[in-house]
């Protein structure tokens, strides 16, 4: 395989794997059958709440080992928008 077509091929399966686990993870707190998305809002304060999102951002930490920062957590709202920190700290 190509080395750029490699390089690809791991991104996309990264960022497979990485929704797939934040998917497993609010699937507990998510119950009212609405399908988990990009655009899922991770805690707006109904049913999630805010140490239940840090314990979830620590799981993910440790299962891509990467480090978010304490102030981007706090600016991300969304799947997606966890779903790329994690990618761009991964995979620079």
């Amino acid at each position: 395989m190509q080395p750029l077509l490699a390089e690809k091929v791991g991104l996309v399966s990264l960022q497979m794997e990485v929704l797939q686990e934040i998917r497993r993870q609010l699937a507990p707190y998510l119950t009212c059958g609405v399908p988990i998305t990009g655009e899922t809002v991770i805690s707006d304060g109904a049913t999630i709440d805010s140490l239940t999102v840090m314990d979830m951002v620590m799981e993910l930490e440790d299962r891509f080992d990467v480090a978010i920062p304490m102030n981007v957590v706090a600016e991300i709202r969304t799947v997606d928008e966890l779903a790329d920190t994690i990618i761009r700290l991964k995979h620079p």
